[in-house]
């Protein structure tokens, strides 16, 4: 690769070219939803802060769109009440891509080292190509809290925990109390025996419901004992966008979808995920520890909107990831960068919006869960690899840090499934050979 002056001007060319390709893209593919979901969240706040309502009864007029988050996430957004409706929306965007940029700037370092790019150019291709993701475009057209959780989850797991802060924790603490699905990772952090940080989540959870509930005792009656067990408010699972395991069972029968059946694969996903998620954390490899549990989250919740699906990302860039890790020219990087591909050519084509009508016969049952699908493949294969200490791959002796596998004491790697493998050397040893406005009922 050119150094210096002219590697400057060809990432240049290449991310300006990139992003004029993406900005095309969105002019035919990207639906705009006007804030649609922002909105809803501004009205109730204005209606609760300079009406004098109580923010659950708000429904957006026209609609039966109202606020569905807990109180705790009331009172995070309530600067918003004081604000113009355009810098609301100036906010929300700015708010999204800072995040966004944050969390990919920890992602996308392994890459650009391997790759021999300088880090400003990967952290650009990966923004831009973050544009064009459907889950993305959705989560800011709608005016969207997902990138924020992702973000406060991501602090948690990828730079408090493994330096051992007594903080880590607080961050998935306030996202559960912002949004209840990210308590899923407080699992995560009991599945895997972190006592201490899992302690620490329950009790920002609990002190932040708490802090609510003192300053907005209305509000926090309604919502724990009547809003958040409406089900009306959830919307018709079997619509096409929500891309969950209840969502599959749902497609099935619409009329009457099995409960049972769901449950079953509830329960199986979570045994799945539990078993690798362990794995993950014996190796030290904290950030697929995060993208196994985001998959899970969104597979298991009785619903998962398409924009939900940004818990995704760091999976998908885990996976090019782990594909520049392996041995130039070889099948597993083939494989592993080649998964990334596909994955990420669904995630942004809409496709299974071709089946938003009739979701029936085999094309129908393929076609309209297509994310659900992803979902899986990721939770199941996405690799574990052995870390050292500061989470990168550990260079043995001779190492270079490009095998493609994280070094264990043994000088064994990590599988797919998080199982240890001999390498070749120790085979030959004696020791070796032993979603859219017009969606049901739920801003969510």
């Amino acid at each position: 690769m050119a150094q210096g002056p002219r590697r400057t001007i060809q990432q240049v060319v290449g991310v300006v070219a990139l992003a004029v390709a993406v900005t095309a893209f969105l002019s035919v593919a990207a639906v705009r939803h006007g804030f649609f979901d922002l909105k809803v969240y501004y009205g109730a706040l204005t209606w609760w802060v300079h009406d004098g309502g109580e923010i659950y009864d708000f429904l957006k007029p026209g609609t039966q769109y109202g606020f569905t988050y807990p109180p705790f996430a009331a009172l995070v957004m309530l600067p918003m009440a004081y604000l113009p409706w355009t810098a609301a929306i100036v906010v929300s965007v700015a708010a999204s891509v800072v995040v966004t940029a944050v969390l990919f700037w920890w992602l996308v370092d392994p890459i650009s080292r391997r790759a021999g790019w300088t880090r400003w150019f990967a952290l650009a291709v990966a923004l831009c190509l973050a544009a064009a993701y459907e889950p993305m475009r959705e989560t800011v057209n709608f005016g969207q809290v997902n990138m924020l959780l992702l973000f406060l989850v991501a602090v948690d797991l990828l730079r408090l925990l493994p330096a051992g802060s007594r903080w880590a924790g607080v961050g998935i603490g306030l996202a559960t109390a912002i949004k209840l699905t990210p308590g899923i990772f407080i699992v995560y952090l009991l599945v895997t025996r972190r006592w201490r940080a899992a302690v620490t989540s329950m009790a920002a959870a609990a002190g932040a419901t708490l802090l609510a509930a003192a300053l907005f005792p209305d509000a926090s009656r309604e919502f724990w004992t009547e809003a958040l067990w409406n089900t009306g408010r959830v919307g018709e699972l079997a619509f096409v966008s929500n891309q969950s395991l209840r969502g599959v069972v749902a497609r099935l029968n619409p009329e009457h979808p099995s409960t049972l059946a769901w449950l079953a694969l509830v329960l199986a996903t979570l045994a799945l995920w539990a078993w690798r998620s362990r794995a993950a954390v014996v190796a030290g490899d904290e950030a697929t520890g995060l993208a196994l549990t985001g998959a899970v989250m969104c597979l298991v919740s009785p619903v998962t909107w398409v924009h939900h699906l940004v818990w995704l990302l760091p999976a998908l860039i885990l996976l090019v990831d782990n594909g520049m890790a392996a041995p130039a020219g070889g099948r597993r990087r083939r494989a592993l960068l080649g998964a990334a591909i596909v994955g990420y050519g669904f995630l942004i084509s809409r496709i299974v919006w071709a089946w938003e009508k009739d979701f029936t016969g085999l094309d129908g049952f393929l076609g309209s869960n297509t994310y659900v699908w992803i979902s899986l493949a990721l939770l199941a294969f996405l690799p574990i690899r052995r870390s050292g200490g500061d989470g990168r791959i550990s260079r043995g002796p001779g190492g270079d840090g490009r095998t493609g596998r994280r070094a264990t004491p043994a000088g064994s790697a990590v599988d797919a499934a998080g199982v240890p493998q001999l390498d070749q050397h120790d085979r030959r040893s004696p020791a070796g050979q032993g979603h859219r406005v017009g969606r049901p009922l739920t801003v969510g």
